[in-house]
């Protein structure tokens, strides 16, 4: 399934590394073993201001595992859409904007609003990563706290990224499906209404999810 059917409606004098040089050495110095791709592919890459996909996560950690199909979008500086699908619809849509975070669980009739930084969204989904350093991640650029990093890539983007989070989460992501710079209506980072559910937690919010 495309991707835009998701979220879209229709001492002496030296020279200085060029911006394609200086990233491809940034991701290698991420992890020796990526597979790095031409670095105008890499700057193209690192440049979009908007993506949008399909991927199949799974994290391993000390207090998290498990895995799960998760549709994506991002738009820069800071708005992002997280749903996990489910057999009858979304279990989990969660969007961060404007530095808030709101996530929906339909199925239960539940919502949670918070801040939208990297331990919120821990807090909720096992990932302690804000929302720039997940778009980084997906384009193929390591955020700063990583242990580890890796990026597979196909023609213009990663087609799998592996990363070793601060705490020694591990973090996994084979995208079946990605656009660069797609045109995103502003619906997509917007939360689907919610009236009349009950407000919760993370933790509970987790623990529901974790429901089969």
């Amino acid at each position: 399934m495309k991707p835009r059917g998701l979220f879209r409606p229709s001492s002496s004098p030296r020279r200085l590394p060029s911006p394609e040089l200086a990233l491809a050495g940034l991701l290698l110095s991420a992890c020796a073993t990526a597979t790095l791709p031409p670095p105008a592919v890499a700057t193209r890459a690192a440049a979009a201001a908007s993506w949008s996909g399909s991927l199949r996560v799974s994290l391993s950690g000390k207090d998290v595992r498990g895995r799960s199909r998760v549709l994506m979008a991002f738009r820069r500086p800071d708005a992002v859409r997280i749903e996990i699908p489910g057999p009858t619809g979304a279990r989990l849509v969660a969007v961060a904007r404007g530095g808030r975070l709101t996530a929906v669980l339909p199925v239960e009739r539940a919502f949670l609003e918070s801040a939208a930084t990297a331990g919120d969204l821990e807090a909720l989904l096992g990932v302690a990563l804000s929302p720039r350093e997940l778009m980084d991640v997906l384009v193929g650029v390591a955020p700063a706290g990583l242990r580890d990093y890796e990026a597979q890539w196909g023609d213009t983007l990663p087609r799998r990224v592996e990363a070793l989070l601060a705490d020694g989460t591990r973090l996994k992501a084979t995208v079946d499906d990605a656009e660069a710079d797609p045109v995103l209506a502003e619906a997509v980072f917007l939360p689907p209404p919610h009236p009349g559910y009950r407000p919760i937690d993370a933790d509970e919010a987790r623990r529901l999810l974790g429901r089969r």
